[in-house]
């Protein structure tokens, strides 16, 4: 059935770790089965993220994941999107003298996330998450000597050894479709990818990925059976303000102090 499938998606998976290839194949097969027009629609149309990055999530091993992260969709604009979930391809300085970059700012998601990762260590509190309580922890933060990461690129290379899968419940954003329908068509997709997930992990003896769920779209998976076998922790979506002070978020990521440099290897 592959070879029915547009060529243009299929080189897509060439920035998938070798890993995920076959799986990744039989995912986009799964889509072809449960709507034939699907993928040669999307490959005649214009979407984000461009520059055949819709697979780039996959460039984490199979076998390093232990969180699989899944957010809504891409990015609505096209330097943001990068087919990595909420990771913001306009972003690469965290901090400024006023807090938090004008780029993570803009990146509402992005923002409201390093405002809880802020919370959860105990840097701000609940009640202090911008002004001059932010001014003061980006000035330690851009001190010299100081233990934080400067980057959104060490950022996401934190989450990547923490083994996070950073996923879209669309891998694919449309301006003139709606997430939630585009997200419909990719469930067969994403199906596979916790199928080999959970095969992965029973042959190893271990416990399955954390299934990490933001918002109302990515919930739907709650609904396939196999993501019945992971053990998961759903919130609302971080471009909710609540987000940041999410009791489930905060316990989550806290052990992790994603905000400070890992030691050099």
């Amino acid at each position: 059935m592959s070879a029915a499938l547009p060529q243009a998606i299929l080189d897509a998976l060439n920035l998938a770790d070798p890993s995920w290839r076959p799986i990744l194949m039989r995912g986009l097969d799964a889509v072809h089965t449960a709507d034939p027009a699907y993928l040669p629609a999307l490959a005649a149309d214009t979407y984000l993220p461009t520059e055949g990055r819709i697979f780039a999530a996959f460039m984490q091993p199979l076998q390093n994941v232990r969180y699989v992260l899944v957010g809504e969709g891409p990015y609505p604009r096209e330097q943001s999107a990068t087919g990595v979930c909420f990771m913001d391809g306009a972003v690469e300085s965290l901090w400024s003298e006023k807090g938090l970059s004008k780029q993570v700012n803009k990146a509402t998601s992005l923002r409201n996330f390093m405002k809880m990762l802020l919370v959860a260590a105990g840097i701000v509190s609940e009640g202090e998450t911008s002004g001059d309580a932010l001014a003061h922890v980006s000035l330690r933060a851009r001190a010299i000597g100081s233990p934080f990461i400067q980057t959104l690129t060490e950022l996401q290379a934190n989450l990547t050894a923490h083994g996070f899968l950073l996923l879209n419940a669309s891998l694919v954003f449309r301006p003139h479709v709606a997430p939630a329908k585009d997200a419909k068509a990719w469930l067969p997709f994403l199906e596979t990818v916790l199928q080999a997930l959970a095969s992965a992990a029973m042959e190893r003896g271990v416990e399955a990925p954390r299934l990490v769920l933001w918002g109302k779209i990515a919930e739907q998976l709650k609904a396939l059976d196999i993501a019945g076998t992971f053990p998961r922790a759903v919130s609302e979506h971080p471009y909710n303000l609540t987000f940041i002070v999410n009791p489930t978020m905060q316990s989550l990521f806290r052990p992790m102090e994603l905000l400070l440099k890992r030691p050099a290897q």
